[in-house]
Parts: C-alpha cells; sequence; structure tokens
C-alpha cells in the first residue's frame, strides 16, 4: 500500500514537471519539422503550447437545464398567447404532419412491396426498388429514427 501511494504522488509531481517546449522549423526542401529539441543550427522558433481548456461537465448540465427551461415557457407564451385559443400547439401541428407524412410512406411502400410481389421485368423491377430504397431511407430518418 505504502508503494501503491508514493508511486501515486510521484506520477502527480511528474505530470506537473512535464511541459515539454515545442521548436519547429522549415529544411531546405521546404519540409516543416516539429520537435521537442531544438535543431541546432537550423534557424527555428519555439512554440508556446497553451494548456488545454476545460469546462467542468456541470456547468454544461445546469446551461442545458436553463435553456429547456427558457425554451418550455417561450412555447408557453405562444401557445396562450394565440387570438381564438385554439390551444394546439406549434409542437402538436408539427407532430400531426410529421405522422401524415410517415403514414404517406408508409402506404407507398406498401403499394411498391405489392407491385414487386407481383413481379416485373428487370427494368421495371429495378425502378420500383429504387423507389422502396428511397422511401425507406425517408422513413427512418423523419419517422423511426427522431
Amino acid at each position: 500500500m505504502p508503494r501503491m501511494m508514493a508511486g501515486l504522488v510521484l506520477s502527480f509531481f511528474i505530470a506537473s514537471v512535464a511541459n515539454a517546449e515545442v521548436y519547429t522549423w522549415i529544411d531546405s526542401r521546404g519540409v516543416a519539422h516539429f520537435s521537442d529539441y531544438p535543431p541546432g543550427e537550423i534557424p527555428h522558433k519555439q512554440l508556446q503550447v497553451q494548456a488545454p481548456v476545460t469546462v467542468p461537465m456541470s456547468e454544461n448540465l445546469r446551461q442545458g437545464k436553463r435553456v429547456s427551461g427558457i425554451r418550455k415557457d417561450v412555447e408557453g407564451l405562444l401557445a396562450s398567447g394565440r387570438p381564438g385559443g385554439s390551444g394546439i400547439t406549434a409542437k402538436e401541428k408539427a407532430d400531426a404532419q410529421l405522422e401524415k407524412t410517415c403514414a404517406t410512406y408508409r402506404s407507398k411502400l406498401e403499394r411498391i412491396q405489392s407491385k414487386l410481389r407481383a413481379g416485373y421485368s428487370n427494368d421495371r423491377g429495378n425502378t420500383l426498388r429504387r423507389q422502396r430504397r428511397t422511401l425507406s431511407q425517408k422513413l427512418s430518418r423523419e419517422c423511426i429514427l427522431r
């Protein structure tokens, strides 16, 4: 146990000291080089490497909750402030439209599938298969994967 603790403490000291210098230069062929040691007599520049910027995850979560709350407040204000008081929100309209579109895709796919089961020559069958593939992709992207 003491060895593990000593190794852990030693690794923290090594990690804090491991700040290497970076040098860059261009050789006679025009190739750029980067290294942790200077090239000697060749003209070179020393680069300043900045520490990475990190944002704590808790801050990201807090910001996400705040934005979600604002979005809900705005949706509520828009829904209640309508003249006529229909009570249907924009999200409900969009969902209804999406469901209608998905139902159309499904019915077209079923019609194409029944035609393929009936059998067609190569050219007509290939056209139907291409249409089926395109509609299947649209159905997947717009309806299933949402």
